[in-house]
């Protein structure tokens, strides 16, 4: 989906349609983004310049202080929320969450309809993660489709409506958030339950 690996087989879809994806370009003119799980942050740059990372228009006419694009960037439901993403501060000084936030708001910026996020809360503490989950709370609430790729099931049953999973390269199951129950998503993900139907 995000346009790195060129399907061997089978048809992608989206709203509704038959789709080519052969490269990234392909995903994002779509309104697919992705938020890798190394962020793909530049540590020596500012908040507002990570947020305009490859789209920065260059130029004398185009010279502007960061706070002057801080107005060019997403609205402030899907803006980082945290103190460290003051335009001014680099963005090395952000904290994990926060990090993660603003990852995630660069890939809103551009008429997204769709983000893919991998591990998003991979190595972040309660509270970071809770940042990042009620990010996640507030993209649903504006529409958009959100697929996030993780192995913390409380994460996942906290802001997820529908769990996928993957085992082997195929689909193994598929729940309803709110009908199934933790241990089902267990024994789906180990092959436990695969083991049970076939026990004599």
């Amino acid at each position: 989906m995000a346009g790195i690996h060129v399907p061997e087989e089978g048809e992608i879809r989206f709203q509704g349609k038959p789709t080519r994806i052969r490269e990234p370009r392909d995903s994002t003119g779509l309104g697919i983004f992705t938020v890798y799980q190394d962020l793909a942050l530049c540590d020596n740059l500012d908040v507002v310049a990570n947020l305009f990372l490859g789209r920065e228009q260059v130029g004398p006419r185009f010279a502007r202080s960061a706070r002057s694009r801080w107005s060019d960037a997403p609205p402030t439901s899907s803006r980082p929320s945290h103190p460290a993403a003051e335009p001014a501060d680099p963005d090395r000084a952000s904290f994990g969450g926060q990090r993660q936030s603003v990852a995630v708001a660069r890939s809103v910026m551009w008429d997204a309809k769709v983000v893919l996020l991998d591990e998003p809360t991979s190595a972040l503490g309660v509270t970071q993660s809770r940042l990042v989950l009620d990010l996640v709370a507030r993209l649903k609430e504006q529409g958009l489709g959100v697929v996030i790729i993780s192995h913390n099931l409380a994460d996942v049953f906290s802001c997820c409506d529908r769990i996928v999973v993957l085992r082997l390269g195929r689909i193994a199951a598929s729940f309803e958030v709110r009908t199934t129950r933790p241990e089902e998503v267990v024994a789906a993900i180990t092959g436990a339950d695969a083991n049970r139907s076939d026990a004599p």
